[in-house]
């Protein structure tokens, strides 16, 4: 099969209900120009036969033992043909019918497109939007604090082969890795898009172990990113967050003002002279 604009990777183990309203909010999408890969980790709890029963609608699927959640998405990546791949795991699913038909008007040569993200609860209830970066430009430090939505993200498939396949050697941080590598290090275009793409299970692993997220991602930036840059990284975020704050934002406001500035010198230069008083 050639010639498809998005390949949709969907994996799965023992979460057959996650599974159904997964592959069932991709088969009712408008738009057709579309691969859909099931990689299965050989489940027991009717997931297999599942996938049997719509084997018809799908392009590849597989179900046997696999090493991990990265090994069963690079499998997926291995058997791609689409443009773009979309990494949609069991248990979420496309905000609606007419998303990829949405999406397909915007792709064009970023290797990267990014929406929105609708997070949810264990009750299914919706937490909130996850916009990611929202179009602000994406640096090391982006990935110090924070990352791109992955199961919103629109993803060349030429990127993996220009940087390798996801590091089967992390749990959890395997696919922040790859955008810290392919966008904060390596500065491959990408662009966001205001559109709801899909919903979020906040319940999984890679949202449940934060201390295991912090090792793993600590271990990564120690490897990649040089240390001097590292530094300089954590400096500015240091600066930005001090910025942040109410009183520094209501000061900057003030700086703007010609009198306003006037008195801050005048109160700063008093400060100034009571503090070296009482501290000598």
């Amino acid at each position: 099969m050639k010639n498809k604009d998005i390949t949709i990777i969907t994996i799965n183990y023992n979460n057959l209900l996650g599974l159904k309203k997964t592959m069932e909010s991709v088969f009712d999408q408008t738009y057709k120009n579309v691969e859909y890969v099931v990689i299965d980790g050989g489940s027991t709890d009717g997931s297999k036969e599942f996938i049997e029963e719509n084997k018809n609608k799908l392009d590849y699927w597989v179900s046997e033992p696999d090493k991990g959640i990265y090994n069963a998405m690079n499998k997926g990546i291995d058997k791609a043909v689409g443009e773009y791949l979309l990494f949609l795991n069991s248990g979420d699913y496309l905000c609606d019918k007419d998303v990829l038909s949405q999406i397909s008007l915007e792709l064009n040569d970023y290797d990267i497109y990014y929406g929105n993200l609708i997070e949810l609860n264990s009750n299914s209830s919706c937490n909130k939007k996850n916009k990611g970066t929202e179009g602000k430009e994406i640096t090391i430090s982006t990935f110090i604090t924070g990352s791109i939505s992955h199961p919103s993200s629109f993803i060349k498939r030429n990127l993996f082969e220009k940087y390798g396949f996801y590091d089967e050697s992390l749990k959890i941080v395997s696919d922040w890795k790859f955008f810290l590598i392919a966008l904060g290090m390596n500065n491959s275009d990408i662009k966001y898009l205001n559109i709801d793409v899909s919903y979020f299970d906040m319940t999984g692993i890679s949202n449940t172990n934060i201390d295991l997220i912090n090792i793993e991602r600590k271990k990564v930036l120690l490897e990649i990113v040089p240390k001097s840059i590292l530094s300089d990284c954590y400096k500015l975020i240091e600066l930005q967050n001090r910025f942040s704050t109410d009183r520094a934002k209501m000061f900057l406001k003030l700086e703007k003002h010609f009198f306003a500035r006037k008195i801050n010198n005048i109160i700063f230069k008093v400060i100034l002279k009571l503090y070296e008083r009482f501290n000598k």
